[in-house]
């Protein structure tokens, strides 16, 4: 069997300390912008990746040419513009997407929508076209919405494969692990909070009373911590103070998912991670839970597990929200040309 919760070596150490000779190919879309660049940076310097192509509409000959210089083996290389990114997508097997505008100042993700729907429904149409097989990251906000465009894009192409289109909401769990650990003082890196739910103010659900080590937390405490969560993302869009938005710990837990995708599909038993997928697990569509990662993408659902009541609510209290944003989204794709 294997443990929901035992969270093995954290990604970003796994994805640099293996010794794995493999050929990953990866694609980042918006390799230039604020998450990008140190998204590439960290890519580049794994091992487990042989090949990785730098797509945006501006600088990315640059950040590639920046990136070849550094002493690992993956070997990179850049594109621009639309009429370069189906060379761009040819034969990878991995496209992480973190294209599109970052949160500013009273800014909701919710508010970032029509923006970045179009440009998350035009980077998965060309995957879909050019690299139907590929494992589709989606960093773009609101995940909530991207990830049910993308299905619906690959649906129109007729290449749709759920167990390969994941929403990366891995920032809410290395944040709930990091603000617990802090709380407790704990090595984060050994501590595993599964967060559930959506990518999205209180759609996001950390299940403290799943986390390993076990922790205990009083009521107020609890809903202060679960709150902090929650809302960490508005915390550093208003530290930034107007310039920008969560890019670093963004860059770190997108790599972290990227690794442990890449392990899964080279043949590493036991990978576990949680992510905003198609679902069956609650009556939601879509629904982020711990996932059990294979050769093809999504191994087995996991589900919700034993929760407590309070996680119960937040669960129903989510779900209203939650349905919205998927709607939204597969309507805007469907009235996609």
């Amino acid at each position: 069997m294997f443990s929901r919760l035992a969270r093995p070596v954290t990604g970003l150490a796994r994805g640099l300390a293996t010794t794995a000779q493999n050929n990953a190919k990866v694609a980042v879309l918006g390799a230039s912008g604020g998450i990008g660049q140190p998204l590439s940076l960290l890519l580049k310097n794994s091992p487990l990746v042989s090949r990785l192509n730098l797509y945006d509409i501006a600088h990315t000959p640059g950040v590639a040419a920046d990136l070849s210089h550094i002493e690992t083996r993956a070997q990179v290389k850049g594109f621009l513009g639309p009429e370069q990114l189906p060379e761009c997508l040819k034969g990878c097997n991995v496209v992480v997407i973190p294209a599109g505008v970052p949160r500013k100042p009273g800014m909701t993700r919710d508010d970032l929508f029509n923006t970045n729907a179009s440009i998350v429904a035009n980077l998965t149409s060309a995957c879909a076209k050019h690299c139907p097989e590929a494992m589709i990251c989606i960093i773009s906000n609101p995940v909530n919405s991207t990830i049910p465009i993308t299905s619906e894009i690959f649906k129109k192409h007729g290449v749709y494969n759920p167990n390969k289109i994941f929403g990366v909401t891995t920032l809410d769990i290395v944040r709930a692990n990091t603000f617990v650990a802090e709380l407790k003082g704990l090595d984060p890196a050994r501590v595993s909070v599964p967060v559930i739910g959506g990518h999205a103010g209180k759609t996001i659900i950390p299940l403290i009373s799943q986390c390993t080590p076990k922790v205990d937390f009083p009521q107020d405490q609890l809903q202060k911590l679960t709150g902090r969560i929650q809302e960490a993302g508005t915390e550093v869009v208003q530290a930034k103070a107007g310039a920008g938005s969560a890019t670093l710990s963004m860059a770190y837990a997108g790599a972290r998912f990227v690794f442990s995708l890449v392990d899964a599909m080279n043949g590493k038993e036991g990978v576990i991670e949680c992510s905003f997928v198609r679902s069956e697990e609650t009556e939601s569509p879509y629904f982020s839970t711990p996932l059990l990662l294979g050769k093809n993408g999504i191994e087995k659902n996991l589900g919700v597990g034993k929760i407590s009541p309070f996680e119960e609510k937040m669960i129903a209290e989510a779900m209203s929200e939650l349905k919205a944003s998927i709607k939204k989204g597969e309507e805007f794709a469907k009235n996609f040309k």
